[in-house]
This record gives C-alpha cells, sequence and structure tokens, in this order.
C-alpha cells in the first residue's frame, strides 16, 4: 500500500462453508457459483489442496465460517460427515438448511426453516436463486425480509386445560410475538400460507422401522387412523395419500403439491412386544418449515393416548391460525376417536384386517381380512368400527358368491353386524356405511337404505372413502328427488380430497355415464386408467360410451381391453351386433349364460334391450328381480336399458324396488 493511502482496507469477504454429499457434486456446484458470483468466500471440498490435512483444513473453516450452507439429499442425511458439519453450523447457530431433492431434514435439524430448491435450473436470474441469497444474508443480518428460523423449542406447557396447553406447545415462542406484535400478524399467514392452504393436509404412510416387514400394517394402520380423526374435523382439509402410478418413486413434497395441499403429516413407527416409538413432523411444504415434531417412547398400550395427541396437536397448529379459542376447541373435539378400542390385541387384529381389505386382491384377501376383523370383536365385543368392517367384508364375500343359500346368509350376517356396529357408535359412519351397502346391494331396498348414507355423509363429510360411496349410492336414486345431482356435487368433492385416486376417477367415470354425460365419462375412465392401468370395469364404462356415441367399433375395442370376462363378454355382444357380426354376437352372448347363468342375468338383459329383443330382456329383469341381482341398483339410469323404458313391464318392475 502507498504511504499516502489513507482509504480503508476493503472488508473480507464473508466465509461460507457448503455441506453436501460427494456424490451430489454436480447437484452442489450451481449453488457454489451463485456463492461465488454474488461475493462470498465460499469453501468447500473441492478446495482442498493435494497434500492438505483434510480434517485440520475442513475443521478450521468451519470454525471462522460466517455461514453454514447444507445441501441435504436423500444422500446427504445419511452421510456423518454432513451431519456432523451441519451440527456444528446449529450449534454456531449459522446454519442455512437447502433441499436438492425434496428430502426432509433428519431429526434434530427440523427447528428450521427448509428451502427447497429441488426444481432450481442454476440459473443466478431465476426465484431459487434470489430465495438462496436471501437466507443466506439473512442468517448473516444482511436482510430482514429473509426466511428465519423456526420457533425455539417452546417451554413446557403452562398447567392450564389440555387443549390450551398444547396450544401453548403448538405455538410455541410466536405466542410472544402475537403479543407484542398484534394477533393479526398470526392470524394472516405468519409463515407466509396462503389461507387456501392454511388448513390443509396429508396424512403420508409412516415409516416401518421395526427392521420386520410383516409389522408394515401397523405403522400404515397408524398413519391410516390418524386421517380417519383428523378428516373428522370440520375445520381441516385431508386428503387422501392413494398409491398409485402417478406417485410412484417421488418425494414427499412433491406428492404434497400433486395432491394440491399446504401441510404434510408424517413420521415413523418401531416397535416390540412392549414398547412403541412413534416420530412424527408437521411440515409446510412451501419453504419446508417444520410446523410441529415430537418423538413418543411409550409402552405399546399407551399408542391410543400418542395416537390422540398426535392428531391433537396438529390439527390446533392448522386450526389456530384461522379460529378463535372456542372454535378451535370445537373443532378438536369433533374429531375425537369413533368406535375405536383400547385394546392392543384387538387393534393389531383391526389393523391387519384393514391392510388385507386394501390390497382389494378378490375372495382370498377378503375372506383373511374377515378373520382378523372378527379377531378383533372376539379381543374387544365392543369395537364398533370391527363390526363395521366385519359386515363390510362379509358383504363383498357375499357379492361374489353364486350359491343363492350362501348369498343370502352372507347377507343376513352382514346386516346383524352393521346393526351392532351401529348399536354401539351411532356417530360411526364406516357403520352406516356397511348397513346401507348390505340394504341396497343384498335387498335392493334403497328406501331403507337411503337414511344411512344420509348419515354418513353428515358424519364423514372429510373422508373420501365414505363420500365416494354415498356419491355411488346417490348416482343410482331418481332424478327428481335430487340424487343425481348431489352425486355430482359429492364425487367432485371427492376428488378435490382424493385426487390421485383410479377409483374416485372411475366412480366420476360411472356418475357420468348415469348423466349421459360420455364425453365426462371417456375423460374420469382416461384419467383412472392413467393412475391405475390394471383398474377392473373402466374399460367396459368406456365401451358403453362408445355405444351411446355411436361408436361401435371404439367400443369393442374398449370390450377387448376389459379385463373383468362377464363385462367384457357383454359389451363385446353388444358391439359385435352393433357391427353387424351377428355370429360373434351370438357367441359372446352364449359365452355369457354359460359361464355366469343366473348369476349375470342383468347382463344378459343389458345384451338383449340393447339387440332389440324387448320382450326377452323383460323376462330377464323379472328373473334378476327374484334372485334380487344387485346388477338392478343401475336400472333407474342405465343407458343400455333406455330401449325397455316406454315399456309398462319395465315401470311396474321400477314401482316394486322403490327407485
Amino acid at each position: 500500500m502507498d504511504s499516502g493511502d489513507t482509504s480503508a482496507p476493503a472488508p473480507a469477504r464473508p466465509l461460507l462453508f457448503v455441506s453436501y454429499s460427494r456424490t451430489d457434486l454436480e447437484r452442489a456446484r450451481p449453488v457454489i457459483a451463485l456463492l461465488e458470483q454474488s461475493g462470498f468466500e465460499v469453501w468447500w471440498d473441492g478446495r482442498l489442496e493435494g497434500g492438505e490435512n483434510y480434517l485440520q483444513t475442513t475443521e478450521a473453516a468451519l470454525e471462522t465460517c460466517a455461514c453454514v450452507v447444507v445441501l441435504w439429499s436423500a444422500t446427504s442425511v445419511a452421510s456423518h460427515w454432513v451431519r456432523d458439519e451441519a451440527q456444528r453450523g446449529r450449534e454456531r447457530g449459522c446454519l442455512v438448511p437447502l433441499t436438492i431433492d425434496g428430502t426432509m431434514a433428519p431429526l434434530g435439524f427440523r427447528q428450521f426453516q427448509l428451502l427447497d430448491i429441488t426444481g432450481w435450473d442454476g440459473r443466478a436470474e431465476s426465484g431459487e436463486a434470489a430465495r438462496i441469497l436471501v437466507a443466506v444474508r439473512a442468517r448473516l443480518g444482511g436482510d430482514a425480509g429473509a426466511p428465519v428460523t423456526a420457533a425455539a423449542p417452546p417451554p413446557p406447557p403452562l398447567p392450564q386445560s389440555p387443549v390450551l396447553s398444547r396450544r401453548t406447545l403448538v405455538l410455541g415462542g410466536i405466542g410472544l410475538a402475537a403479543v407484542g406484535g398484534g394477533l393479526g400478524a398470526w392470524q394472516s399467514g405468519f409463515f407466509g400460507s396462503p389461507a387456501s392452504a392454511a388448513t390443509s393436509m396429508v396424512v403420508m404412510p409412516f415409516a416401518n422401522e421395526t427392521g420386520d416387514p410383516d409389522k408394515k400394517f401397523f405403522s400404515d394402520g397408524l398413519a391410516r387412523e390418524l386421517r380417519t380423526i383428523l378428516s373428522r374435523n370440520p375445520r381441516l382439509k385431508v386428503a387422501a395419500p392413494t398409491s398409485s402410478s402417478a406417485i410412484e418413486g417421488e418425494d414427499d413434497f412433491a406428492i404434497g403439491r400433486k395432491l394440491g395441499v399446504g401441510h404434510i403429516l408424517r413420521g415413523s413407527v418401531q416397535r416390540d412386544t412392549a414398547r412403541v416409538r412413534v416420530s412424527a413432523e408437521l411440515v409446510e411444504i412451501e419453504g419446508g418449515l417444520v410446523r410441529w415434531a415430537e418423538t413418543y417412547d411409550r409402552a405399546l398400550e399407551d399408542v391410543f393416548a400418542v395416537q390422540s395427541e398426535i392428531a391433537e396437536t396438529v390439527a390446533l397448529s392448522l386450526v389456530a391460525g384461522i379460529a378463535s379459542d372456542s372454535e378451535a376447541q370445537q373443532s378438536i373435539a369433533a374429531q375425537k376417536d369413533v368406535g375405536g378400542t383400547q385394546n392392543v390385541a384387538a387393534y393389531e387384529a383391526f389393523l391387519r384386517g384393514m391392510a388385507l381389505y386394501d390390497l382389494g386382491a378378490g375372495g382370498d384377501t377378503d375372506r383373511a381380512a374377515l378373520v382378523q376383523f372378527e379377531a378383533a370383536i372376539a379381543g374387544d365385543p365392543g369395537y364398533a368400527a370391527a363390526h363395521a368392517m366385519r359386515a363390510t367384508m362379509l358383504s363383498a364375500i357375499a357379492n361374489a358368491a353364486t350359491d343363492h343359500d350362501e348369498v343370502r346368509a352372507l347377507y343376513d350376517k352382514a346386516i346383524a353386524a352393521a346393526e351392532r356396529a351401529i348399536a354401539l357408535e351411532p356417530r360411526l359412519a364406516q357403520g352406516h356405511i356397511a348397513l346401507g351397502f348390505v340394504l341396497s346391494n343384498g335387498q335392493l331396498n334403497r328406501r331403507a337404505a337411503l337414511p344411512h348414507y344420509e348419515a354418513a355423509e353428515k358424519l364423514a363429510a372429510g373422508d373420501a372413502d365414505a363420500l365416494r360411496s354415498v356419491a355411488i349410492f346417490y348416482s343410482f336414486g331418481a332424478k327428481q328427488a335430487g340424487e343425481r345431482e348431489r352425486a355430482q356435487q359429492l364425487i367432485a368433492e371427492v376428488l378435490k380430497l382424493d385426487p390421485l385416486n383410479a377409483r374416485a376417477f372411475r366412480s366420476a367415470g360411472n356418475i357420468a355415464l348415469f348423466r349421459r354425460d360420455y364425453a365426462a365419462v371417456l375423460g374420469n375412465m382416461k384419467r383412472a386408467l392413467e393412475l391405475n392401468p390394471s383398474l377392473v370395469s373402466a374399460q367396459f364404462a368406456i365401451s358403453v360410451a362408445r355405444l351411446m356415441q355411436g361408436d361401435a367399433a371404439g367400443a369393442l375395442v374398449a370390450a377387448r381391453a376389459e379385463k373383468v370376462p362377464m363385462f367384457r363378454l357383454t359389451a363385446s355382444a353388444i358391439a359385435h351386433a352393433k357391427l353387424g357380426d351377428a355370429a360373434a354376437a351370438d357367441a359372446a352372448f352364449a359365452q355369457l349364460v354359460a359361464d355366469y347363468g343366473d348369476a349375470g342375468l342383468y347382463q344378459q338383459a343389458q345384451v338383449q334391450a340393447q339387440r332389440g329383443v324387448v320382450p326377452a330382456a323383460l323376462d330377464v329383469l323379472e328373473k334378476a328381480y327374484v334372485a334380487r341381482d344387485p346388477g338392478l341398483l343401475w336400472i333407474r339410469n342405465d343407458p343400455l336399458l333406455d330401449p325397455l323404458r316406454a315399456e309398462p313391464r319395465f315401470g311396474e318392475l321400477l314401482s316394486r324396488l322403490g327407485s
């Protein structure tokens, strides 16, 4: 420096330490380049000179840096080096965590807002780049508008009522900010979430960390039960994390975005014969902020208290921003467990049954599920939910049976089981759905079933599965009663709650079929098959829609793709006849009669009606009525039976059915 130069020395550039997994080097390079271009001195292990002592050099940089920028990924969360470096950044109060692939930070690092840069293309002018710089400068004290860390761990709850103390626990340090800065800051979205996402969430399947794949039913079941409980809260919108090809291999953040929700509840379960450890966290999707996290290490019989506490705390965390204390408490009261048990053995049997039920693989899994639900009832005869699911499985087995006496006996048992469930717990929606189903499908008594579906609609307003069952029932009804319009409204709500569920789109397609909206049939069934290419009966609905549009050739293509032989033969017989191939039509119809006999009476009537053999079609429908063929539920709105609607015999049959 010249002796005459009186200018101050240039300030040293802040040193930033970038911690990452070596396998993520290509993802780390754009971050390093951005920071260097923005005037920061960046230390990363690529700067190590040959012969340098790696540990000493790294430790020196870690201790003298102004900020530790850690890049979390599926690889780095398993790296002891990255965890140690992040730990030192946390201890020194200079940690800036980013996720480069949507992976959440590991436990111990979740009290900091996690910036998700998964979609960053590496451009310095992008929004993600700007957010990275804001986060770093905020940590250095240079940008008041930058993201901040979440509240520090809260003090022990005050000795108040359970609801108030848990609310204090959830709000933690920001409670004081609300007092000092005004409650409006909290209610307008303290964490920056839009109002539409403030109370929307998805409960992801909990990870099974027992080391035993056979225990997966327990972790999955615990998450399912939490979703059921939370969906009863009228203040929450709880989406269903349906398994489908649309989300296969995607991280939780991506799934949450596809579901259109603002938050993720996820966790893990460890257990042995005596104890259970449940870890859970509520995470904001945009920004990755952990709203709440906790680990419970309890005796196995305390799993029910853990389940209730998680559900209550999560609900309060979301509802507190939009409701008064009184309204929040009322919403929590609405989500209390209904029809459950306090018996661990019964609970485990129930969860095993639900895992088998979810498989939906046919008669064998249905019967295996029934055994588990009956074991749950043996463990706790007052377990209303188990009685309801027993009724559900009995009806499913009856639907697949062909022996008339067996069918009647199964339906009788299903009615008794559903009635027992409702007697034990009148507020249990699944009990009403189970009884409504057996009354409508088993006895063709829609009038008796209607009050139970109406009750289920009110009791399970946030449960997509329950609402889908109600919507399907309403779609069978009479237009003048407004049931089909209500079916359309409900299925639209189902698709909002469960937008990745192939069965939901299949139901929407069938409901559209009854409205004669054939374009909607094709659109919904196409989406259903995209989500689940092996889905049954969707191609049948496509075939019917094509037939109604006058496209017999397209109908035949869809018919041949249908996986259910009964439906494939039905649609093929009609399509061949429309195309003028009488021999092929006769062959398909003969095969339908030979293979299914009286178990396919309704389908035989559909074929005869579309072939213009009206008297024969009506004769078969009379036989179907005597046999209580559940296909008759379609009779009011089935377009395949339109050629019969002007016939007096058809009107008389509708009157007898009470449709």
